[in-house]
């Protein structure tokens, strides 16, 4: 993970990539699953420098579980792998847009995404309604 400053501590990611990342106070990266056929936002997870190497290198998501304080490959457990596809930095280089092949649910509800059960606003009007409307 991070020292308690904040700076990443050892990797195996390129150090070229490194040093493009900006990274939360605890040495994070949000990293958005999407299913890449569909488009489809399954689930929100979060990546530091090694779990990104992981990632990269074995063709498998591995996220830092914040209330577990270790990784975890997706799948490893449950069975519902996530095959990785693509994996492109948002243009701030603070976001982690990973395009997978999901099997399975991706949520640990067992839903098919973490988006699923709490919709907040759907089929709204085409646009927003502006200050004078």
């Amino acid at each position: 993970m991070t020292s308690t400053t904040g700076t990443p501590r050892p990797s195996s990611l390129d150090p070229e990539i490194a040093a493009r990342l900006r990274r939360s106070a605890d040495g994070l990266l949000p990293a958005i699953a999407q299913q890449y056929d569909t488009g489809e936002v399954l689930m929100l997870g979060w990546m530091d420098d090694e779990a990104l190497h992981r990632t990269l290198t074995t063709g498998r998501c591995t996220y830092w579980s914040r209330s577990r304080q270790e990784y975890w490959v997706k799948g490893d457990t449950s069975g519902h792998f996530q095959w990785v596809k693509s994996v492109a930095l948002d243009c701030d280089a603070d976001t982690v847009l990973v395009q997978v092949d999901q099997v399975g649910a991706a949520c640990h509800t067992g839903a098919r995404t973490c988006f699923d059960e709490d919709v907040l606003l759907k089929d709204a009007a085409a646009g927003p309604a502006g200050p004078d409307q």
